[in-house]
């Protein structure tokens, strides 16, 4: 009975902890938020937890809430920086362009601002495209990377076909018009940042020394081909792509996801069901 008690406790200990974790605001959050005044912008991010430092860097058009499924396992282990990046989220930005050098550069200003000399990272989708600029931009910056669903170029070569032609069609329909509305402006901005960027050569890849997980679905947006290609040409990769998985490998497989991340960037984890 005294076992059966315990057990009964337990499992609702970690149910009113899973209810509170799904209850916190991620990208929302008072108690967590923070504004950074770097190069033009006020970047706004959270910070979970405690320990080495762990940027998270979400896709295009998103927030930090891409990351609720994961910051609480990896806030176990880090010091959580989640990001909105420059004009996404709460981080306004007026300006009527875009790159994703341009983001890079404002992850490796934020790590300034906060007195960091280096970070594990872990980058989604634009995120991962971030996150390998900023290893090759500001090596010093990154210690391990995480690069989920991220893509070179913006073409058919790397998009899926589906994925290529929808972009096309979107861009002919808005190219040339003038958006009064500050919010369409901004959403068209983040658009275009995925039809005409990014333009990075895969030789570039052998510059970054930090060690690289790449992440992929099975059914990811991103061709196979082009993620092997990425994985081909870092010095110090591995690759993990996974069975029955699209893009956002992160919030589809969200526990093995974390599992896997804070196993390469080395916390001892042990596997669902193992000892």
């Amino acid at each position: 009975m005294n076992v059966l008690r315990a057990l009964c406790g337990l499992l609702l200990w970690l149910a009113a902890h899973s209810a509170a974790a799904q209850a916190v605001p991620y990208g929302h959050n008072a108690a967590a938020g923070h504004y950074a005044a770097v190069r033009g912008v006020r970047l706004y991010y959270e910070a979970y937890g405690s320990g080495p430092p762990l940027l998270l860097l979400h896709g295009n058009g998103d927030n930090i809430s891409a990351f609720r499924h994961n910051i609480p396992a990896l806030a176990r282990h880090y010091r959580v920086l989640a990001l909105d990046s420059r004009a996404h989220g709460q981080s306004v930005d007026p300006a009527d362009s875009l790159s994703f050098e341009q983001l890079a550069d404002d992850c490796a200003a934020l790590l300034t601002h906060l007195r960091l000399d280096s970070v594990n990272v872990v980058g989604w989708s634009d995120g991962g495209i971030v996150a390998l600029l900023l290893a090759l931009r500001h090596p010093a910056k990154v210690r391990r990377l995480v690069a989920s669903g991220a893509n070179l170029t913006p073409d058919s070569l790397a998009l899926m076909p589906a994925l290529w032609q929808q972009l096309q069609r979107g861009y002919a329909e808005g190219r040339g018009q003038a958006f009064s509305d500050p919010k369409r402006r901004n959403d068209w901005k983040v658009f275009c940042l995925d039809v005409l960027q990014p333009n990075i050569p895969l030789v570039a890849l052998r510059r970054i020394a930090a060690p690289t997980l790449v992440v992929a679905g099975d059914h990811d947006v991103i061709t196979p081909e082009h993620t092997v290609a990425i994985y081909r040409h870092l010095r110090l990769a591995r690759l993990w792509v996974v069975p029955g998985c699209g893009h956002a490998v992160l919030q589809e497989q969200a526990a093995e996801f974390n599992r896997q991340v804070l196993a390469f960037l080395g916390v001892r984890v042990v596997p669902a069901g193992g000892r």
